[in-house]
């Protein structure tokens, strides 16, 4: 079993992919979402989720997806003709960093998926590249809610991972873009998104005794759990800005 199969898996009852409930889902494609007739494009939209609440909402847009799992793509895919807003999604599998497309976009999203570009800066110019004039990018990044310790640090991460919330703010906003809201995540966010994740891998796997990666996403449950309640709960936090561009450097 793949990383990809274990995420997979893994978000199975959080299909939104981060640690946001859906209020907050709700309420920042209501801030997001821009004028009639325009265009949304997803930069790493795994199964879709993100565009098919977003048209689903408002009949006026259209979208592309794109995201390097050609098996989040297909289920994407046909989430999007169960719902009837095939002819209004197009999703691409292939690299996020390589998507080209003659449209330009009202709204950009790329959500967790930093990591994709490099970090959270040449994500933001990437979406830029396929913004219209006056359009925005809908972004989610880790940030650290307070100094990672050891315990943090011994669950896979490095102390210049990320920054705090307000350098992380800062840095956006000396790279031109102009924060228009955000979201940052709740504890109880934070929490149901991981319960689902690690209990997402269990069922999977008690569900399938016979399967032969049975063990694989049982130990892939157990590690992700410890790492985050022995590690890094409370204090890697998760933020969603709504940008727009304040000038051109």
């Amino acid at each position: 079993m793949d990383r990809r199969q274990i995420s997979s898996i893994a978000h199975t009852d959080h299909p939104v992919a981060a640690p946001l409930g859906d209020d907050s889902v709700r309420g920042l494609l209501d801030r997001a979402l821009p004028e009639a007739g325009a265009r949304l494009l997803d930069l790493g939209c795994g199964s879709g989720t993100w565009l098919l609440r977003a048209l689903g909402a408002r009949p006026d847009l259209r979208a592309d997806g794109v995201d390097s799992d050609a098996r989040a793509i297909a289920a994407a895919g046909r989430a999007a003709d169960e719902a009837g807003l095939g002819d209004r999604i197009a999703f691409h599998a292939q690299d996020v960093a390589e998507f080209g497309s003659p449209h330009r976009y009202g709204l950009v999203l790329s959500i967790g998926v930093a990591h994709a570009f490099g970090g959270l800066l040449p994500t933001l110019k990437a979406a830029d590249s396929h913004l219209a004039p006056g359009g925005s990018v809908l972004v989610g990044e880790c940030f650290w809610e307070r100094e990672p310790d050891r315990k943090t640090l011994d669950a896979g991460f490095a102390a210049d991972d990320y920054d705090s919330l307000a350098t992380t703010v800062d840095r956006v906003t000396a790279a031109g873009w102009a924060p228009l809201h955000a979201h940052v995540s709740t504890l109880r966010e934070w929490d149901d998104y991981e319960w689902s994740w690690t209990g997402s891998l269990i069922r999977w796997a008690l569900d399938h005794p016979e399967h032969p990666d049975r063990g694989q996403a049982l130990e892939a449950a157990a590690g992700h759990r410890a790492a985050w309640l022995h590690g890094y709960r409370g204090t890697l936090g998760f933020v969603t800005l709504l940008l727009r561009r304040a000038n051109r450097p």
